[in-house]
């Protein structure tokens, strides 16, 4: 039980590894690790070694030895990016997964058909991993010139501004005010904004009417925004003009009134991670989608019967 409780946090410590971004990787080796020679063991399992190197004239006691670069070279086929903590992971489960695996292999296991079908299937699941982490690789190779074209044929994408907001609830708390009181609401507040009004003092006007308690107080400001920071019917904003006030925009959240205070744009240079991530993975898809594309399979509905919906997570 123990031996599948290591495996699952294995495969979980990997998952993790591989989703989160290199930046965010904060556990790092301890400073004496960069004086461990690459021929130094790292992890040594006393009483074991496999039964075919166990004679009468071992002369010294059984154990098997991994070095530095023995363990670094396996962590480079499992996970590249793998943090420390799941390297620490797989020192743990590494020497159980040995001894498991010589005792199984003492029974005879690898010749079970059992055992053949698991490991052609690994086998298939391996090669596709690996042809996916190649193609990754080669879709990372992204041209400056592809970078800069981005950049300007999705300018909008890349546009910056200075907002004030006044949200106005969709009704008033505890009853105090009707879905068309606040409707009404909005559309006062809308015309006192367009007349050059404080959205600081707007915004308290809007939670007196309905009825929100609280003490504080109320920011209208929101700095350096970009359309997506926004919900898609509420960033038709971007298109106004610095001092331009909206139109009350409504939906199942509440009312919303925007004013324009400036607008810029995101620098080529600060958006070329953004822009090479999104090619990045764009390129992989379309490389995917290529080795794909020339291959359908004909499902047996007898058999299998109709698609069943996606289990919830």
């Amino acid at each position: 039980m123990r031996n599948l409780c290591l495996l699952g946090v294995l495969c979980t410590s990997l998952a993790w590894a591989q989703a989160k971004p290199a930046d965010q990787q904060k556990d790092v080796p301890p400073p004496s690790a960069a004086a461990v020679l690459p021929d130094a063991p790292v992890l040594t399992i006393k009483g074991f070694c496999p039964s075919s190197k166990v004679t009468a004239s071992t002369a010294q006691p059984c154990q098997t030895v991994v070095t530095r670069e023995q363990f670094e070279k396996l962590v480079e086929a499992l996970q590249p990016s793998l943090d420390q903590r799941g390297k620490q992971q797989i020192a743990h489960a590494y020497p159980e997964f040995l001894i498991m695996a010589n005792e199984a292999q003492q029974r005879g296991l690898e010749k079970t058909s059992r055992f053949e079908e698991r490991l052609n299937f690994a086998r298939l699941q391996i090669l596709s991993q690996e042809l996916v982490r190649q193609i990754q690789l080669q879709a990372a190779d992204v041209p400056e010139k592809d970078i800069a074209d981005y950049y300007r044929q999705h300018s909008r994408d890349f546009e910056t501004a200075d907002l004030q907001r006044i949200i106005v609830p969709l009704r008033g708390d505890k009853g105090k005010a009707s879905v068309e009181d606040m409707k009404k609401e909005a559309e006062s507040l809308h015309a006192r904004a367009v007349a050059g009004e404080d959205f600081s003092k707007l915004q308290r006007a809007a939670y007196e009417t309905a009825g929100v308690s609280g003490n504080t107080e109320p920011e209208p400001n929101l700095r350096n925004m970009r359309r997506r920071s926004l919900p898609l019917k509420q960033a038709a904003v971007f298109d106004l003009k610095p001092g331009e006030v909206s139109a009350v925009i409504s939906d199942d959240t509440g009312n919303y009134i925007y004013k324009m205070v400036s607008k810029g744009m995101v620098p080529l240079d600060s958006a070329k991670k953004e822009i090479w991530n999104v090619l990045r993975q764009e390129r992989s898809r379309k490389m995917i989608e290529s080795v794909q594309r020339p291959f359908t399979t004909d499902v047996n509905r007898e058999y299998f019967g109709p698609d069943l919906p996606p289990e919830r997570q």
